[in-house]
């Protein structure tokens, strides 16, 4: 079986020379287009998250020799949340090559993150089943690059401090609702409030849940810090 252009393109930006072809094509297959006779990615994508979570662990454990579990384990959450393996598959224009349903690309299926995060897990598996971990390895450490080194700062998140915050008042955790939902389909927008067991509360508006949560975390906490 032979790539076509874009798909050894795509395969150039990973930086992996397939042997298996096919293994790439099923990796980027949704299950919106699958058949009998065409796998979808799921099971791919089940592989490739445990493959990235080892090479996240070990790239961590080597970067930060020091380092607690309770350190580690917020950073190591960063790095291989969906949020951050679609914004990597963005890096790489992998929504160009996803093969999706008819359905899927009229909901503008090749710019939602949970298809691109799930797509990007499944070409890391692709990857390591055609080439075997190190090969893997190379290519996670080479498209992950510079967040391993900046991931502190990324697991810091405005909802891990405001709950404790919390905890160090006796409190318990945050309360997140979801007050709210507009737009298309294929680009919601998501309204969350944020409420502490004492009365105070933020909103805020974004993209995806996580990211409206963070984001009414981050109001919520300000307003804290600064009395108002």
């Amino acid at each position: 079986m032979k790539l076509s252009g874009e798909m050894r393109d795509f395969a150039a930006r990973l930086g992996h020379d397939f042997a298996r072809p096919a293994l790439l094509i099923e990796a980027l297959t949704h299950s919106s287009i699958s058949s009998p006779g065409r796998t979808d990615n799921q099971r791919l994508e089940f592989l490739g998250d445990r493959v990235l979570g080892l090479v996240m662990a070990e790239a961590l454990l080597e970067a930060d020799r020091a380092a607690a579990e309770g350190q580690l384990a917020p950073r190591f959450n960063a790095l291989v949340r969906k949020e951050t393996c679609a914004a990597v598959a963005r890096e790489v224009n992998l929504g160009e090559v996803l093969k999706l349903g008819r359905s899927e690309m009229l909901s503008g299926g090749r710019r939602k993150e949970a298809l691109l995060g799930d797509a990007m897990e499944a070409v890391i598996a692709a990857v390591y089943v055609d080439g075997g971990y190190e090969a893997a390895r190379d290519v996670v450490l080479r498209l992950w690059g510079a967040r391993i080194a900046t991931v502190e700062a990324d697991a810091r998140d405005p909802k891990t401090s405001l709950q404790e915050w919390a905890q160090a008042r006796g409190l318990p955790p945050p309360a997140y609702v979801e007050t709210g939902r507009s737009g298309p389909d294929h680009a919601p927008k998501f309204t969350i409030e944020v409420r502490l067991a004492t009365g105070e509360s933020a909103v805020a508006t974004a993209g995806s849940k996580r990211q409206a949560e963070q984001a009414a975390a981050g109001a919520l906490l300000a307003r804290l810090e600064t009395g108002t």
